[in-house]
């Protein structure tokens, strides 16, 4: 299994989860007007249906840096997960 890489580029998380077929959703009841809440990646097919709704690119990178935020994903596979830029500062590509 190839370790998780770390990163903040837009392109980079786009490109990576419209390639495992996903797009960017946040949780429902999470957030309020201008805050989108919890932020989370979708995939069609999945558990999150009943959970999570889709949200624009705009709005989910826009969080995304508000929040200070880092994706972690592997190239082989769907994991992926987002957390706190200061905890994977050094692991950044």
């Amino acid at each position: 299994m190839s370790s998780a890489k770390a990163t903040t580029d837009h392109d980079t998380i786009r490109h990576w989860v419209e390639k495992h077929g996903g797009c960017p959703a946040h949780v429902k009841s999470t957030g309020g007007k201008q805050d989108p809440g919890i932020l989370r990646i979708d995939f069609t097919g999945f558990s999150g249906q009943q959970t999570l709704e889709k949200i624009s690119w705009d709005e989910f990178f826009e969080s995304f840096d508000a929040n200070e935020l880092a994706f972690l994903y592997q190239d082989e596979g769907r994991f992926n997960k987002l957390v706190r830029r200061d905890s994977v500062r050094d692991q950044l590509q």
